[in-house]
């Protein structure tokens, strides 16, 4: 197993409400000292959910991703609270989102996000035996939701709107639960 570099100096060069940047200087075991920077944000993470009706349609969203610019369609998703864990989390956004509480909830996975810039988690969960059921949740405005056969997740992959890696992990994540592949 290789050391870890070790931190000559850390710092915080920017703050917003949700993340903060932190420059690095770090020295290698092979004597390599580089700068780095990295994006910290929440302790807590977020979640990802995969909500599944009893007769196999995903539950999609559609919502405005300021990051890209467009709407997107993908699974609903929000940050975990503080007090909150992945399960509690992963209701809670069901509800606000989708407008389904969830009976059933399994951590497929946990992930990161562009790792060598990130610290950010995302616990990916299926959302099984649901309910309807709405908490009034962040949003600005009402999200589309969609239902999407499972079985034809291929055509979901060449849906334009389609596009984030968290949500292709999700559904990769969420076929193997189902046995699909």
């Amino acid at each position: 197993m290789k050391t870890l570099p070790q931190i000559l100096s850390q710092r915080v060069v920017a703050r917003s409400r949700i993340f903060t940047v932190e420059a690095l200087d770090l020295r290698f075991s092979n004597g390599a000292e580089v700068g780095f920077e990295r994006l910290q944000s929440g302790l807590n993470g977020a979640v990802l959910i995969v909500p599944i009706t009893d007769d196999d349609q995903l539950v999609l969203i559609r919502e405005y991703a300021a990051g890209m610019g467009r709407y997107e369609l993908g699974f609903p998703k929000g940050k975990v609270d503080a007090g909150e864990g992945w399960r509690e989390a992963s209701v809670r956004e069901c509800m606000e989102e989708a407008g389904y509480r969830p009976g059933q909830v399994t951590l497929l996975d946990s992930v990161s996000l562009s790792a060598g810039y990130m610290n950010h988690v995302t616990h990916l969960v299926a959302a099984e035996a649901l309910v309807p059921a709405t908490l009034p949740g962040d949003e600005p405005e009402p999200l589309d939701v969609i239902h999407w056969p499972l079985g034809d997740w291929k055509a979901l992959l060449d849906e334009p709107e389609f596009s984030e890696g968290r949500a292709y992990a999700a559904l990769l994540r969420t076929l193997l639960h189902k046995e699909m592949l």
